[in-house]
């Protein structure tokens, strides 16, 4: 296969499948109608996780225990350093069972266990941010109204918060959202992704072990539909966070609109880099390399489209190619692996759509293009591809194709460099290369997107808001911001004294 970097299948794998059960009101349940669901490895083809399949009544269920909850004010009226030991605790406990979390996690989404392990820890880091914004949330005074008034804007908890996460980044995403919710004071429903449910469930003893109150958290297992789609619509939930699709993320907006609830969606990206004659080249294709394989290029911001300055495209594809020989393609269980298998068979026909599409419509393939056998493996498993000639009216130059295959167009001034960028739907990330400081303030004030790297790409820090425009979303996560996602204002004005003169005279 074009001499590329293949780890060949280990060990069978022995593991007994993980027994996943809907936690609700602080007690595990099964389905009351016995209903269940299998997930089989897409690396290894066995079932690795087995799990409870949640309908109506256990999704009205944990509605009604996160609305008893935040009534009840056992989280959300108790004090920000409360709220802070028990987000802190856990933090710890993640820390403390990430080997096994990682390991599950690799099983079922097919993802490296190197790169799923440093998920899962990474995320505590996510928690602690999220326990000091617990205590550092304010509101406003103002004390400039007049001699007799007083205004106080208080940030309250927005109440029920449905979570719904995707397959991808099951754990960190989900910890993008629920300790900032907990945060701030919020109760919540989680339905995660049918694909990998398994991490959101080991979750639930960590809450209940660190001193979470019953009912603050909530977890059905399930499908889309009924159970994401009632958590959605259901007029009990305040607020929806929802990361995935796009297309799916319409159609849950659609669903809240009945009744009004608040959204924040992180939806989907077809992030540019934008790499100039002036860059160092070598950074920059490495950079390249590793922003369209990560997470086998399933990833939101995949850096799955480079736009190259004409006069070193030659020079940067050369450079990326060779280095996405060496870059280490296979088992997911083993160390050395840094890209895994695909998670699904009908998403890696997909995958292959779009490349077979380009090359049909005169692009040329400088680098793989098909499917990768691994030696002792069943599973789905795609080549690094590198695709040259595109233009911009390609389907693979405007979609978002979630699979390790980038797409490589051409410019010759800054201005065409800007207008291919946000030549797109989506306006969820971007970066720039180059030495020159103008150049790169320019492009980061004018493109499109929540994100901006330059000269480096998907670094990220919990105290940095994340979040997209245009069809990449609503709202913002983490940082600051992202915990202002959670709160509704309250204003207070308040009279000072008797001073108000009587509207009824006489």
């Amino acid at each position: 296969m074009q001499d590329m970097t293949i780890i060949a299948g280990g060990a069978a794998i022995s593991d007994a499948p993980h027994i996943g059960r809907h936690w609700i009101g602080g007690v595990w349940a099964d389905s009351a109608d016995g209903a269940t669901f299998d997930r089989v490895s897409p690396s290894h083809g066995i079932v690795v996780s087995r799990n409870a399949r949640g309908g109506a009544a256990e999704t009205e269920a944990a509605i009604a225990a996160a609305r008893a909850a935040f009534e009840a004010g056992a989280w959300s009226r108790i004090s920000g350093k409360a709220r802070a030991a028990v987000l802190l605790r856990v933090a710890d406990l993640i820390e403390a069972n990430a080997e096994p979390m990682a390991r599950i996690e690799t099983l079922e989404s097919g993802k490296p266990i190197a790169q799923a392990r440093g998920e899962v820890s990474g995320a505590a880091d996510l928690w602690r941010y999220a326990a000091s914004l617990a205590r550092s949330l304010h509101g406003d005074s103002h004390n400039t109204l007049g001699p007799d008034m007083l205004g106080v804007v208080l940030k309250e908890p927005v109440g029920v918060v449905g979570v719904i996460t995707p397959w991808n980044f099951p754990f960190w995403i989900l910890s993008q959202k629920l300790p900032f919710a907990l945060a701030a004071g919020c109760t919540c429903v989680i339905k995660p992704s049918e694909m990998t449910p398994s991490t959101t469930g080991m979750l639930c003893d960590l809450l209940a072990q660190a001193g979470l109150p019953a009912g603050v958290v909530n977890v059905v297992l399930g499908f889309g539909e009924p159970v994401g789609a009632l958590i959605a619509r259901h007029p009990q939930v305040d607020m929806v966070t929802f990361t995935g699709s796009t297309a799916v993320g319409r159609s849950i907006a659609a669903a809240a609109s009945g009744t009004l609830k608040k959204v924040a969606l992180e939806l989907g990206g077809k992030n540019p880099q934008v790499i100039f004659a002036d860059a160092d080249l070598a950074s920059a294709a490495d950079a390249v390399t590793f922003g369209v394989y990560f997470n086998q290029g399933e990833c939101c911001n995949s850096g799955s489209r480079i736009i190259v300055e004409e006069s070193v495209a030659a020079d940067l594809v050369a450079r990326v190619v060779a280095l996405s020989r060496k870059v280490a393609f296979g088992d997911p269980l083993n160390e050395t692996t840094q890209v895994g298998a695909i998670i699904s068979a009908a998403h890696q026909a997909k995958i292959d759509g779009y490349v077979q599409a380009a090359v049909q419509a005169g692009a040329v393939v400088e680098l793989g293009g098909g499917e990768m056998q691994v030696p002792g493996l069943p599973g789905k498993f795609y080549q690094p591809t590198v695709v040259s000639g595109v233009t911009a009216d390609m389907a693979i130059a405007r979609d978002e194709v979630f699979g390790p295959v980038l797409s490589v167009l051409t410019f010759r001034t800054l201005e065409e460099a800007i207008t291919l960028a946000n030549d797109a739907s989506y306006g969820l990330s971007a970066g720039v290369w180059s030495e020159n400081v103008h150049t790169c303030l320019e492009f980061a004030r004018r493109v499109q997107a929540g994100t901006i790297w330059t000269n480096t790409w998907m670094d990220g820090f919990p105290e940095m808001t994340f979040g997209g425009m245009k069809q990449s979303g609503l709202g913002r996560e983490i940082g600051p911001y992202g915990l202002d996602e959670f709160v509704e204002i309250k204003t207070v004005a308040m009279r000072i004294g008797r001073t108000r003169a009587n509207w009824v005279r006489g």
